[in-house]
């Protein structure tokens, strides 16, 4: 069983469901054995490599481990792939598990389980690790889809932080018909709508349906030429989201060039706050990616975009 420190905070990773699953079963695991209201913090990649991490002790989840975080009396529940080795902090890892099934074995070990986690971590799972062939596999998206669509903390304050009460909630019925109907009119727009990055490296534009899903039939039926293929999508506070999908692994070696983080085959970014639309996000992939600047690239907020790229290298 691991021993585990008493956490000033709990921190996890803010885009998706397998987020919300382990930050709240690690909240409730502190409070079983320490008897505390442990404050959630949640991140995307972005925010998360510029937080200060002052706490003398905390539990991370769903966010990579790296030498920052390794300290005496942190631990890091995780399933992202690292090459840093603890030192300091105690690790729990497994590239095979979601950090929402890592947690959730934490808390069987202290007697925490009932039928609706069993259930609704087996979902998580399916969805994060992406098990096409698992039964479940079409309404295990719905279920993370939830986040995607309503937000992290627009849903964890839905049901008030139960999280067994998403199982079988009325949005799932909303998610189920977009699926249905969205999706494949989506697929059919997105698969004559790709464009090249780089030779690569293609963006698939999106009107409706399930991004995720979408990309990854233009890349299980190999319907276009790149390896990697990536969609854009704008938040309502303005910031310009990247997401990269591959069956190669190299999803993860392009995000990491925009400073995001994630799997080998599905990655994401946080394009610098400057990039205020699609077409300026597109430019400026463009301009990180390719070595030399394209011919035929508009010239007006080059210098800006490139000062935004050196500032996330040393960001």
């Amino acid at each position: 069983m691991v021993s585990l420190p008493k956490p000033q905070i709990i921190f996890t990773h803010e885009s998706d469901l397998d987020g919300l699953v382990a930050g709240v079963l690690l909240q409730r695991l502190a409070k079983k054995l320490f008897d505390v209201d442990v404050r959630l913090e949640a991140h995307h990649y972005h925010t998360w490599r510029q937080r200060d991490l002052r706490e003398a002790s905390a539990w991370v989840t769903d966010l990579s481990f790296e030498a920052r975080l390794d300290r005496s009396n942190w631990i890091v529940i995780d399933h992202h792939s690292t090459a840093v080795q603890p030192k300091n902090a105690q690790l729990v890892h497994d590239l095979k598990k979601s950090a929402g099934l890592l947690c959730y074995e934490l808390c069987r070990d202290h007697e925490m389980a009932s039928p609706e986690l069993d259930r609704l971590v087996h979902l998580n799972n399916v969805s994060d690790l992406f098990l096409e062939n698992d039964p479940d596999f079409l309404v295990a998206n719905d279920y993370a889809n939830l986040v995607k669509s309503y937000g992290f903390w627009n849903l964890h304050s839905l049901v008030g932080g139960r999280i067994e009460s998403l199982l079988g909630h009325p949005l799932l019925e909303v998610m189920t018909l977009r699926r249905k109907i969205e999706d494949p009119l989506g697929f059919e727009w997105s698969r004559k709508n790709v464009e090249a990055i780089t030779p690569t490296v293609g963006y698939v534009e999106t009107v409706v349906g399930n991004n995720n899903l979408i990309v990854h039939q233009l890349l299980e039926k190999q319907i276009t030429p790149y390896n990697v293929l990536v969609t854009l999508f704008r938040r309502p506070n303005g910031a310009v989201i990247a997401s990269f999908r591959s069956r190669n692994g190299d999803a993860l070696k392009v995000a990491e060039k925009f400073q995001g983080g994630g799997h080998p085959n599905a990655s994401g970014a946080s394009l610098p706050k400057s990039v205020r639309n699609i077409p300026e996000a597109i430019q400026f992939l463009r301009h990180v990616l390719n070595p030399t600047p394209r011919k035929d690239a508009p010239l007006n907020n080059l210098e800006s975009l490139f000062a935004d790229i050196e500032s996330n290298k040393r960001g």
